[in-house]
């Protein structure tokens, strides 16, 4: 396939070095992201007479602008490069994980001396230790909801001291072991802790000797209530463990991972063993499966999920080989810390056995999402149509917008707008706003600024759009099929006299949607649309208003916050705006400034030992 005379160029230009390449369309967006040893032959490799054989080849080189190229300087980091370009751009033609962006996991606040367990979304190097990646806070919960009962861990934000005069009800309840009033040491705590830790790694039989040793003494000691409550726990770990299925004799830690694909579609499954036994599995959609062989979707995700996953087992099971085992083996074992990770491709036995066990649980687990896909896809063609009819509109509105603003007595006003397509929310396209031009509350004033920036920075995307080379902003650059405030008649009519003084009134469809009796006002019409109670057009929109609501709420607390914050510093005699901003950047928020002792707050920047001193005792 001969490349067109723009490209040929650039590929005269290319070096033969090791690197990444970024192949781009006419509207400037990345639609393909590649690593090549040689850069020269790899990129020109596209273009040979052969490559249209294949048939994601010829569609990604139809489409092909421009490319671009970075040079490193081995495979290893061409591998790196390649997956952060990925996450970044998320490309039309790479194989990549679906809403990979935040998974969440399980966090231990190791660091701390008396450790809490949380959620997070986000690992970073604080001394804690993570577990995960999970595909869902459901999953999270009901696994944080087990541990609870085994292992009852601090939930509170009390300083710890074990002098506090009591204890609050979870004690009662036996899902604390309260040592705010000294009922464990940090010792006794520390040690149940690691226990956990233990228990989400797999390894509960260390942990049910330890108990048991300690349940013993307790009864020889005859403290006959705290062995009761251990053999509680000890109970409850039994349960956990019989649903663990013993798989192997050998004690290596092992991730199976398999796939199943159906009409583009592809769902993989990893089953986690520790230790001999099946402890945990997970699924992972892919995206851009559709043209991708096989060996290229198992490739894609080893890179992907062991970039974000809490713990690289020392071998991973796989049904394929693949290309680049070499480099990605030498890249786990970076990640592992040094040991050596085996890719391996097992063809017979118990391991042959739970490479298809897991492809057998991708399958399934696929089937049972399209069925819901298709479910879903049903109601929001339904609604869509539903909504076309009653508001009279020319065609189904694939792209709806939604306003609303959020304020507490005009103070730290903030606005959202949220954008769903083919009834489905698309979360990279919400925008906030805040609002800077009204003053007090004025909540219909605050609307007409927010759609006038909005419609403003729509006519700034298609001027940009339209200049060479310039990219289209699919949040601003894209009108609407229906624009809908969150309010009545007085916010409809601002949103009508912006989108007259933009030209489009005639363009743009609006709509109010009033909260109270969930009423449609429409321009020029006196009487609101009432939709039936169960109608699916209802259900939606009333999704686009909440989901408005939620976003604009949640923009304006965290202003609110900021402004409490700041006022409550600097209300402190000796405090400005720059040292207020040196504590925000040491500590992160109030409460961590408040639990600083003297010598952690004089060893910021600006603040001296008797400042110190005055913010502890005034906080």
């Amino acid at each position: 396939m001969a490349a067109p005379e723009r490209l040929r160029l650039l590929l005269e230009g290319l070096p033969a070095k090791p690197g990444c390449y970024l192949m781009k369309d006419e509207a400037g967006r990345v639609i393909y992201v590649g690593k090549a040893v040689n850069l020269r032959s790899r990129v020109r490799s596209y273009f040979h007479s052969s490559a249209h054989l294949q048939r994601k080849t010829a569609e990604l080189v139809s489409r092909i602008a421009d490319i671009e190229w970075i040079v490193v300087g081995s495979e290893l980091e061409a591998l790196i490069l390649e997956m952060n370009l990925i996450k970044r751009h998320r490309p039309k033609y790479n194989v990549r994980l679906k809403d990979d962006k935040r998974y969440p996991y399980i966090k231990v606040h190791w660091a701390d001396a008396f450790p809490k367990v949380t959620v997070t979304r986000r690992m970073v190097d604080d001394g804690a230790r993570y577990y995960g990646p999970y595909t869902s806070m459901w999953a999270v919960h009901q696994t944080l909801d087990v541990l609870r009962r085994i292992f009852p861990y601090l939930t509170c934000d009390r300083v710890i001291t074990g002098e506090d005069e009591r204890a609050c009800l979870y004690r009662d309840i036996k899902l604390c072991l309260a040592p705010c009033v000294g009922a464990v040491g940090q010792d006794q705590y520390r040690a149940m802790i690691a226990d956990l830790c233990r228990f989400l790694e797999g390894k509960t039989e260390p942990v049910v000797r330890r108990m048991q040793e300690e349940m013993q003494r307790a009864a020889g000691a005859m403290e006959y209530e705290r062995a009761a409550a251990i053999r509680d726990q000890l109970r409850a770990i039994e349960k956990v463990v019989e649903g663990q299925k013993v798989v192997s004799r050998e004690k290596i830690d092992s991730d199976i991972v398999a796939f199943a694909r159906d009409r583009g579609e592809a769902c993989v499954q990893v089953f986690f063993v520790r230790g001999g036994k099946l402890v945990g599995r997970e699924y992972f959609i892919l995206e851009g499966a559709r043209t991708a062989d096989d060996r290229e979707l198992v490739e894609a995700f080893l890179m992907q999920f062991y970039q974000q996953a809490a713990y690289v087992p020392p071998r991973v099971l796989l049904p394929t080989e693949i290309e680049e085992s070499r480099i990605i083996e030498a890249w786990l074992a970076e990640r592992r810390g040094g040991d050596r990770v085996h890719l391996v491709v097992p063809r017979r036995g118990m391991k042959r056995e739970l490479v298809r066990m897991a492809a057998e649980n991708a399958a399934e687990t696929l089937s049972m999402l399209r069925a819901r896909w298709e479910a879903d896809r049903s109601k929001h063609v339904q609604a869509l149509a539903e909504l076309q009819q009653a508001l009279g509109l020319t065609r189904p509105p694939i792209r709806i917008e939604c306003y609303d603003v959020s304020t507490l007595q005009g103070t730290s006003a903030a606005a959202s707008m949220v954008v769903f397509e083919r009834g489905a929310p698309n979360k990279r396209l919400y925008r906030r706003f805040t609002i800077k031009t009204v003053q007090g509350q004025d909540d219909f004033a605050s609307m007409e600024e927010v759609l006038r920036r909005r419609f403003r920075r729509w006519e700034l995307a298609v001027e940009e759009a339209d200049r060479p080379g310039g990219k289209l902003d699919l949040a601003f650059g894209i009108l609407p099929d229906l624009l809908i405030v969150d309010g009545g008649k007085g916010q409809l009519a601002r949103a009508v006299r912006v989108l007259q003084a933009h030209g489009l009134a005639e363009k743009v469809p609006a709509a109010g949607l009033a909260k109270e009796h969930e009423e449609i006002f429409l321009p020029g019409k006196r009487d609101p649309i009432i939709l039936p109670r169960r109608s699916q057009g209802l259900y939606l929109l009333q999704r686009v208003r909440d989901e408005a609501h939620r976003f604009a709420l949640q923009h304006h607390r965290i202003r609110h916050r900021r402004k409490s914050l700041a006022s409550r510093l600097e209300e402190i005699p000796g405090i400005g705006p720059r040292r207020r901003k040196a504590l925000l950047d040491a500590f992160g928020d109030l409460e961590s400034i408040r639990k600083a002792g003297v010598e952690r707050l004089a060893a910021v920047s600006g603040i001296s030992r008797e400042l110190a001193e005055r913010i502890r005792a005034e906080l």
